[in-house]
């Protein structure tokens, strides 16, 4: 087993004033050329906006792009006219595929909203630009692993064009679990939303990461309630 462990405050942070937004891997102006990606995921922002405020229309392409509101509201908007408001609880993924446009605003025009934005490279190229998401239940996630994002969509999870992984887990004090590697030669790498942990013997905070590769499975135990995004990937194209 190896592991990259990056600290919360090892990240890249930029604050624009109307956004805040911290880094895991390169992006933008901060660039670290020991953490450009972790396998196929290739960023993981931390980002706060503002009310009323937002990313204008921007294009993408051939790409895989996540987004998990953890608090307020995300207004999304798409020149294939797609339109929705995605809250807390819901995961969003669009597939810009052979090439999208969208913007990304506080739904709100008082609150901030907060929300990871995730991008991983794509299995097939040029496929036709998608959009999807969905509401999860959070109690299905208690001290287990509910799969939100996965490639065969298995128990109502989000479509990604990609060998890859999303789950979400809600630990309470003293709780532990075991994360079984979907794929051989895929990796996981580990994001504590809140709260402490300990995964693979590696102590974690909030906002800490840590990839896990090279192994079938690794373990994680909780000293307090805590929540954690765990993105498995193929580790090479």
């Amino acid at each position: 087993m190896k592991t990259t462990l990056h600290k919360a405050n090892s990240r890249g942070h930029a604050n624009h004033g109307w956004l805040d937004s911290y880094h895991t891997f390169s992006f933008a102006g901060y660039y670290e050329p020991t953490r450009v990606h972790f396998g196929l995921l290739r960023v993981l922002n931390d980002d706060v906006v503002k009310g009323g405020m937002g990313f204008g229309q921007h294009p993408h392409d051939n790409m895989e792009i996540v987004s998990i509101p953890l608090r307020g509201a995300l207004e999304h908007r798409d020149n294939t006219g797609g339109h929705a408001i995605i809250k807390s609880g819901e995961v969003q993924i669009m597939s810009a595929g052979s090439g999208i446009a969208h913007s990304e605003k506080n739904a709100s025009s008082t609150e901030d909203v907060n929300f990871l934005q995730i991008w991983v490279f794509p299995k097939e190229r040029n496929i036709k630009p998608r959009y999807d998401q969905k509401l999860f239940n959070k109690a299905d996630r208690i001290n287990k692993l509910q799969v939100v994002v996965a490639p065969d969509q298995v128990n109502g999870a989000l479509w990604i064009n990609q060998d890859s992984w999303f789950s979400l887990s809600s630990l309470a004090p003293g709780s532990s679990l075991t994360y079984t590697v979907h794929k051989p030669g895929n990796g996981v790498y580990a994001f504590v939303i809140d709260g402490n942990v300990k995964i693979a013997g590696q102590p974690l905070s909030r906002r800490d990461g840590l990839g896990v590769y090279d192994t079938d499975s690794f373990s994680l135990e909780a000293s307090e309630n805590a929540e954690v995004l765990f993105i498995e990937v193929p580790m090479n194209p």
